[in-house]
């Protein structure tokens, strides 16, 4: 039986991100990331703490994705299940313990980013209108909104006229 912590740190990487693919050719991307824990000291003064090492695992998409966008010394947030595993070396049983990710991005309480979306979400989306899906111009749109800062609506009855409320 295995127990899912769900976890989200913050912090630098600090090492480029590195891909490699299995033998089924799967993509995966092993990060290292540094959280610094910020004390107050009793003159109320900030200092940094000592820093806490995790090794992050990020697979397919997202292991391409993080490795194309990511170089060492970015400020990171990482979001996903803390994983535990046991070994034995030299005789020694071990343990070690890493974050397998479900998302990975910028820190953007100290920088800007521009999104891209990446080539193959742009191929899938054109793929699926090949196949004779009908994609409403709504669903093109992303769901969030930059530079509004929320998420973007869309009237479900079309574009709204002079006085009528909008959704």
């Amino acid at each position: 039986m295995s127990t899912k912590i769900p976890v989200n740190i913050a912090g630098n990487l600090v090492a480029d991100p590195e891909l490699s693919y299995g033998e089924s050719g799967i993509a995966h991307a092993k990060l290292r990331v540094a959280v610094n824990q910020r004390i107050q000291g009793a003159d109320g003064t900030w200092q940094d703490g000592d820093p806490v090492f995790h090794n992050v695992s990020a697979f397919r998409a997202l292991a391409e994705n993080a490795s194309n966008s990511l170089k060492k010394g970015d400020p990171v947030t990482v979001s996903g299940e803390l994983e535990f595993r046991a070994f034995e070396r030299d005789g020694e049983r071990r343990e070690a313990r890493r974050i397998v990710a479900d998302t990975i991005g910028p820190d953007l309480r100290f920088g800007t980013s521009t999104y891209q979306r990446s080539p193959r979400a742009a191929a899938s989306a054109d793929a699926e209108v090949d196949a004779g899906v009908q994609a409403s111009p709504e669903a093109a749109a992303p769901a969030y909104n930059i530079a509004t800062k929320g998420p973007v609506m869309a009237s479900p009855f079309g574009a709204a006229a002079g006085n009528e409320m909008t959704f």
